[in-house]
């Protein structure tokens, strides 16, 4: 049961592909998308298949599953494949990288990408469907719920919880003492905050400051966009 089929056709997925080959004990048998998004038949070599029926030809008792898109609409989209996958009766795969510092304590969930040089201090819990880039830091005790992203170079000092479907962006740091990051939030790249987030609230700058929008109305979002979109 280490074969696997990749949910995605993107910079994404093709990048999950390369730690899985490498790093991993999995083999990726091919990938997967909604028939509507496939542009070829095959992506580095492999088949891509419609996710309709995907497990009409890559059963969920011979193959797992781990879905690998990008995280727009604060994880909305990538939670709706991870909850369709788990519904075709697939196991979802995560994948944490052989250069992670961890320990015995912590808790991972499915579906994670955790990339080389993460380390994650201990009684740490992350939930499912969990990304999070290379070289960040995880403090002691913290909390990463379901469907959240964790840009490279963050800084979650301890004790902090972040709620579900959150964007943390590349180099941001949430200070110690037990700060809570509300759900849906988006924190941009190179952001600190240093007290608990409103719900939905968009942050940016330093010292941080709360866009006038909510997450939810600023469309399919990428974190490096909100300057521009806050206009």
């Amino acid at each position: 049961m280490n074969k696997v089929v990749v949910f995605g056709n993107g910079q994404v997925a093709t990048t999950h592909y390369m730690h899985l080959r490498h790093d991993s004990p999995y083999e990726v048998a091919a990938f997967t998308v909604d028939r509507e998004y496939i542009k070829e038949d095959t992506l580095l070599g492999l088949p891509v298949v419609p996710f309709e029926h995907v497990e009409s030809i890559y059963p969920p008792s011979e193959y797992k599953v781990s879905v690998q898109i990008s995280y727009r609409n604060v994880n909305r989209v990538k939670a709706e494949k991870y909850a369709q996958a788990k519904a075709k009766g697939y196991e979802l795969i995560t994948y944490i990288s052989s250069k992670v510092t961890s320990f015995p304590e912590v808790v991972v969930g499915d579906n994670c990408f955790i990339f080389e040089n993460v380390t994650l201090g201990p009684f740490v819990r992350i939930g499912n469907d969990v990304y999070i880039g290379p070289g960040s830091i995880i403090g002691h005790h913290s909390t990463i719920k379901d469907h959240c992203f964790v840009g490279p170079h963050a800084v979650i000092l301890g004790s902090t919880t972040v709620e579900p479907y959150c964007v943390i962006g590349a180099n941001s740091t949430i200070r110690d003492g037990g700060i809570t990051i509300a759900r849906e939030c988006i924190i941009a790249a190179g952001v600190s905050i240093g007290k608990d987030t409103e719900e939905r609230g968009v942050y940016i700058g330093n010292p941080a400051q709360l866009v006038p929008k909510p997450s939810n109305e600023l469309g399919p979002l990428l974190t490096w966009d909100v300057d521009r979109k806050k206009k």
